[in-house]
C-alpha cells in the first residue's frame, strides 16, 4: 500500500507531527509519504483560510508525479476532499471522516477535544456534517493559550488537553474522544495510558480506513492525476 498525506496548511513542523503519526502506524509493506500544500496557510481556522488551503492542496498535488494507491488529507475540515477526489481516481479521505467513522464504531457517544476555542465551529460542522450529530455528546476546547509555531501546540498545551479528556471520560459518559486538530497529530498515544476511554488519532484512522479499503479493492496503484499523465 502507497499512500500520499498531504497537510492542507503549510507548516512544516505540523506537516512533521503528521508524518511521525502515519510512520508509527505504518505496517511491513506499507509506503507513506507525507507532503504540505505549497502556500496554504500556517493553520487553518476561519473559512478564509479554508478556502485558501483548498487552492493549495489542489495546486500541490497537480505538482505530484508518480504513482499511489490512496490520498489522506491531513486537516480536520478535511480541506479540499471533493476537489482532490475530482482530481484523481483513487481512494480518498480526510482524518475528520476517519476519525468520526472509528468514533461511531466504538460507542454512541463521543467527545471532540482541541486546543483552542476558535476551532470549536469548524468541528462541529464536519462532525454533523458527515451524520454524527446524534453521537456528539461534548466538545472541550483549551481556553487561555497562546503559541507560536503551530507544530509545537502539542507539546506546549499537552497538560490542559490531558486535563480536558479526562474530564471528558470522567462525566461525559463517552465512548471514545476526537483529538481534533492536524497539529494534535500522534498525541493520542502518548496520553492514552492515563485516559480510560480510546483516543483517536485522525491521521492513524485514515490510514487504517484506507488498508481496508484498499483491501476489498484490485490492488492496481493509479497515478496521482490519471487525467494529466494519459
Amino acid at each position: 500500500m502507497k499512500l500520499l498525506i498531504i497537510n492542507p496548511n503549510s507548516s512544516a513542523t505540523v506537516t512533521a507531527r503528521i508524518d511521525a503519526a502515519a510512520q508509527a502506524a505504518r505496517q511491513a509493506g506499507e509506503d507513506i509519504r507525507t507532503i504540505c500544500a505549497t502556500g496554504a496557510p500556517d493553520l487553518i481556522v476561519t473559512p478564509a483560510d479554508a478556502q485558501a488551503a483548498e487552492a493549495a492542496v489542489t495546486r500541490t498535488l497537480a505538482a505530484q508525479q508518480g504513482q499511489v494507491d490512496g490520498i489522506i488529507l491531513a486537516s480536520f475540515g478535511d480541506t479540499g476532499l471533493d476537489a482532490v477526489r475530482a482530481q484523481t481516481s483513487v481512494p480518498v479521505v480526510g482524518i475528520a471522516q476517519a476519525a468520526y467513522a472509528m468514533a461511531s464504531v466504538l460507542g454512541p457517544r463521543m467527545a471532540i477535544v482541541s486546543f483552542a476555542p476558535v476551532m470549536a465551529e469548524a468541528l462541529r460542522k464536519t462532525a454533523l456534517g458527515y451524520g454524527h450529530g446524534d453521537r456528539l455528546a461534548a466538545m472541550h476546547m483549551v481556553t487561555g493559550e497562546t503559541w507560536g509555531d503551530p507544530g509545537e501546540i502539542q507539546e506546549t498545551l499537552a497538560p490542559q488537553l490531558l486535563a480536558l479528556c479526562q474530564h471528558s471520560a470522567q462525566v461525559d459518559g463517552v465512548s471514545s474522544i476526537v483529538l481534533g486538530g492536524g497539529p494534535l497529530a500522534g498525541l493520542a498515544a502518548r496520553l492514552q495510558e492515563a485516559v480510560p476511554v480510546p483516543l483517536i488519532d485522525g491521521t492513524t484512522a485514515a490510514i487504517a480506513t484506507l488498508r481496508v479499503a484498499l483491501g476489498a479493492a484490485p490492488k492496481t496503484a493509479a497515478p496521482i492525476l490519471p487525467a494529466l499523465h494519459a
